[in-house]
């Protein structure tokens, strides 16, 4: 019987889930039963052997929905394997200090929950657009153009993978 995955994201304005849904089809690709769903809105994760978890980084902190769910699944997770995704930055050029930083902000996030031991971590590139944002994130923007840095090849990729690690660490 194959795995059965969760992939579940945290999202403002739909980047991530797009994303999440772009990891879900590669590993149904790699025979995996996937199943998508906003963090906010899983009761359980019975009937799933394996989790992948994705949010975007805010102002230096992970999206709150992805937070309250590693706090509400605390127990089912630890049993399971996770893996755990992040979109950071947002810049054109691609700017090392800035992929950096994201990792850190993400590093310190999960630190909180030591419990947690995730099969892989990885900080993907973001999207950015001054004109979705609401107030006062509005303000804060200024005159920073809309960008568009997610590298779909590079998602496809890490999530091709992660298929091994969480099929492996489910059975």
């Amino acid at each position: 019987m194959p795995t059965s995955v969760l992939v579940t994201y945290a999202t403002k304005y739909g980047s991530t889930q797009e994303v999440g849904e772009a990891v879900a089809a590669t590993l149904r690709e790699s025979g995996l039963t996937v199943t998508v769903q906003p963090a906010r809105e899983v009761r359980t994760l019975e009937g799933h052997d394996a989790v992948v978890l994705g949010a975007a980084l805010y102002m230096y902190k992970w999206h709150k929905d992805a937070l309250s769910f590693l706090s509400r699944h605390r127990k089912a997770l630890a049993e399971r394997p996770v893996a755990v995704f992040a979109l950071g930055p947002v810049h054109v050029p691609h700017d090392d200090k800035e992929w950096q930083n994201s990792r850190a902000q993400l590093d310190k996030e999960l630190a909180k929950y030591s419990w947690l031991k995730p099969v892989a971590v990885e900080i993907l590139g973001g999207k950015f657009d001054p004109k979705e944002l609401s107030f006062p994130w509005n303000k804060f923007a200024g005159k920073e153009p809309a960008s568009d840095i997610r590298d779909w090849a590079a998602i496809r990729a890490w999530a091709g993978s992660i298929s091994k690690l969480l099929s492996r660490q489910a059975t």
